[in-house]
């Protein structure tokens, strides 16, 4: 089972801006091949980082109203969010190292 916890706009605020611990919020969609491609990577810092980061996923199809507040342009997006606010967002598919060098950049300051 993967440590990664899927969202919806019903249980974005409990699961992501009223989080004590940092998340990565990952906007995707199934039939994205970059978001397929980069799934493994947030399923092992997910696992790797579980108490002091959550990994969370939102599918844009599902959920177009949190992709619209977020300005999701193109997927994946992932959002960096700390004490319910956004201290970063990129787009693409970083290498699991640059993702792992800022969790540990935001767990380390939260």
């Amino acid at each position: 089972m993967s440590a990664v916890h899927h969202t919806s706009t019903a249980s974005f605020a409990h699961d992501v801006l009223n989080s004590p611990v940092p998340v990565l919020v990952d906007f995707y969609a199934d039939w994205c091949g970059p978001c397929r491609m980069l799934a493994p990577a947030l399923d092992r810092l997910a696992t790797e980082f579980s108490g002091k980061a959550r990994i969370v996923k939102v599918n844009i199809d599902q959920n177009p109203q949190l992709a619209s507040e977020f300005n999701v342009q193109s997927i994946p997006t992932l959002a960096f969010v700390v004490q319910g606010k956004v201290v970063g967002q990129s787009a693409g598919a970083p290498p699991e190292a640059t993702l792992r060098r800022v969790l540990n950049q935001l767990t380390s300051a939260a």
